[in-house]
């Protein structure tokens, strides 16, 4: 198997798996999605609340605000289920408090956290309004979990593949400038001086297939001399071949939520060669 990035950003990441399988690359995939850890909001104890949003609501825009979860920010605290304390404590989880007065738009960046590392992704996230006279005064505690248990704790905005696309052309036929106009991405290029339609980006080919049924069909006759029909062009993709998009809500690194997912997915390899040997 060969990986070869081919767009990396802070927040995004797009590579090419080579010689793998369907199943192996579906499980990295579920697995970034569910599986790799992330902070969140998860309790909220309200104080006081004087505007006009029910604190059922604050709690929920409150739970899906991004946190920095990277490694370094995570680095020693513990999932809740593994933690002994029964409910929170500084092992396994971190205190955010709000206490702000109207008039004016209170914001993520208003979230005062007793760790500086763990913190919202983006200070502009409009919370609640609040008028003259209102206030609004909270603890929320955040914990690691998992996507599989609440959307808030996916890491992923992203988190797709799709197979390598591949498209040939039956020159034996008379070329059909059709398919050009009729691709959504215009990765077709004419070439009418050359007699020829060229592909200028063919990994940016969604494999819609506007361009085959763009193309009229053309009579032919195999070496028997018996008619058929077929398309000057053939969109289809190679088997084993993928290319894979990560996008994160900022909380970590796309890089890192792939090394993760690979981790995770090693361990439940050795678990389960463990379980078939006989072990437990």
């Amino acid at each position: 198997m060969e990986i070869e990035v081919k767009n990396q950003t802070d927040d995004e990441i797009t590579f090419i798996i080579r010689d793998a399988e369907v199943p192996f690359v579906n499980a990295i995939r579920r697995i970034a999605m569910m599986e790799v850890p992330k902070m969140a909001i998860e309790d909220v104890y309200m104080v006081q609340n004087d505007s006009a949003m029910f604190d059922e609501v604050l709690a929920h825009r409150l739970g899906l605000t991004p946190l920095v979860s990277d490694l370094d920010a995570v680095d020693g605290l513990v999932m809740p289920d593994n933690c002994d304390c029964g409910d929170h404590c500084p092992k396994c989880s971190v205190s955010l408090t709000l206490n702000k007065s109207g008039p004016g738009v209170i914001y993520s960046k208003d979230l005062v956290s007793s760790d500086s590392k763990i913190k919202p992704v983006y200070d502009t996230i409009p919370l609640l309004k609040l008028k003259e006279g209102q206030n609004v005064e909270l603890e929320a505690i955040a914990q690691l979990g998992i996507g599989k248990d609440h959307a808030k704790w996916v890491p992923t905005t992203v988190c797709a593949y799709k197979q390598y696309p591949e498209i040939t052309f039956n020159d034996d036929l008379n070329i059909d400038y059709a398919c050009v106009e009729a691709c959504p991405k215009k990765i077709l290029k004419a070439n009418k001086k050359k007699g020829k339609i060229e592909v200028t980006d063919i990994e940016s080919c969604t494999l819609c297939k506007a361009c085959e049924r763009a193309c009229e069909k053309q009579l032919v006759k195999d070496e028997n001399g018996n008619e058929f029909s077929k398309k000057y062009i053939n969109l289809g993709y190679q088997e084993n071949n993928f290319i894979f998009k990560i996008e994160t809500d900022g909380s970590m690194p796309p890089k890192e939520v792939l090394l993760k997912a690979c981790d995770v997915l090693s361990n439940k390899a050795d678990e389960f060669i463990t379980f078939s040997k006989g072990g437990s």
